[in-house]
């Protein structure tokens, strides 16, 4: 289905109009008006592309401004941005790959953080024996922080099982955390805590929640300055300078969008018979059904859920999202549908 205009809460194909529930603007703000000022505004004071290396002689005081605003809202030491959320997976495995003695990785986890030959966290139910040996060793562990169809983020005290002889670095890819999950949105980076956690380290898409096309990586000041030495990141050409100072910029914007959000899943978990086949979470904006023909039922009543595949998937991922631009009647409509085909 090709569409003329952003797919927001409503969308027009074949001049029907359908109600959305696709996508990962979660909070909303790519047709959000002020968020819109804020961005055009910064396009005017800095272009709309800046090409150059970050190390080049001429700084742009709007990195500054918005790393300082990740790190910030993150509860990181700090962060650093670049043009992608695969960029800056790829670019943190890159850094990691010489100092790892071995990679493992969590079930679903992301391509942007993927190593060949890494290891599964879990065999089975259990952790990998790989990781209780009395090897001692550098080990790197990736994960989403919300994989796919799951609502909740990933368990990480089973790690706590790993022996001191690991040093452990644990790399999060937080694209479909931040700016849902966590006090006002910032993600669970702040909220792990194990002892036997050397270093972590958040990678994410900045084009999801945050609304702006960008990836962001969080971590220590050592590891982020690093980070910004390394031959890829300097002859790379940085996030768009316009988008990087809006996100300073539209700090409570962000954080109307989320309670607002928020809102939405409360009003859904209120209403929302409680169903085997429905997954949700009130914490959370992905509804993942199992009710069979429920697509042509959205279908006949005008909705639209995303639909696809990821390559590494046996099935269809196929997901009701939602935003903070949703109104109460499209969330009835939505409820109502799944209220009414339980069984």
């Amino acid at each position: 289905m090709k569409v003329n205009q952003f797919p927001d809460r409503t969308i027009e194909i074949d001049n029907e109009k359908y109600l959305y529930f696709g996508g990962t603007a979660y909070l909303g703000l790519p047709t959000h008006p002020e968020f819109q000022k804020l961005l055009i505004k910064n396009i005017l004071r800095w272009g709309t592309a800046y090409g150059s290396s970050r190390s080049a002689n001429i700084q742009l005081s709007a990195y500054e401004d918005g790393e300082r605003f990740l790190a910030d809202f993150i509860k990181a030491n700090a962060a650093l941005t670049v043009s992608s959320g695969m960029l800056a997976g790829k670019l943190v495995i890159e850094t990691l790959t010489p100092e790892t003695d071995l990679f493992f990785h969590f079930p679903d986890t992301h391509a942007a953080i993927k190593v060949p030959n890494s290891l599964p966290v879990f065999i089975g139910e259990k952790l990998n024996p790989r990781l209780l040996d009395n090897r001692t060793e550098k080990i790197t562990i990736l994960t989403d922080s919300v994989p796919s169809f799951h609502v909740q983020p990933v368990d990480f005290t089973i790690l706590n099982s790993i022996p001191s002889n690991k040093e452990i670095t644990l790399v999060i890819d937080e694209s479909h955390s931040l700016g849902i999950l966590g006090r006002n949105g910032c993600g669970i980076f702040s909220t792990i805590n194990l002892p036997n956690i050397k270093r972590k380290i958040m990678v994410s898409s900045l084009g999801k929640a945050f609304g702006v096309t960008g990836g962001v990586i969080a971590s220590d000041s050592e590891f982020i300055n690093n980070m910004s030495t390394h031959d890829t990141f300097v002859s790379s050409a940085g996030m768009n300078a316009a988008f990087v100072q809006t996100m300073a910029d539209a700090t409570s914007i962000y954080l109307q969008q989320h309670l607002k959000l928020k809102d939405n899943l409360y009003y859904i978990n209120a209403h929302l018979i409680k169903n085997k086949a429905v997954l949700f979470d009130h914490e959370y904006p992905l509804i993942y059904q199992e009710i069979e023909g429920i697509n042509e039922i959205f279908t006949a009543n005008k909705i639209i859920v995303t639909n696809f595949k990821y390559a590494t998937d046996t099935k269809d991922l196929n997901r009701i999202v939602i935003t903070a631009n949703h109104k109460k009647e499209d969330l009835d409509t939505i409820i109502h549908i799944l209220n009414q085909n339980q069984f």
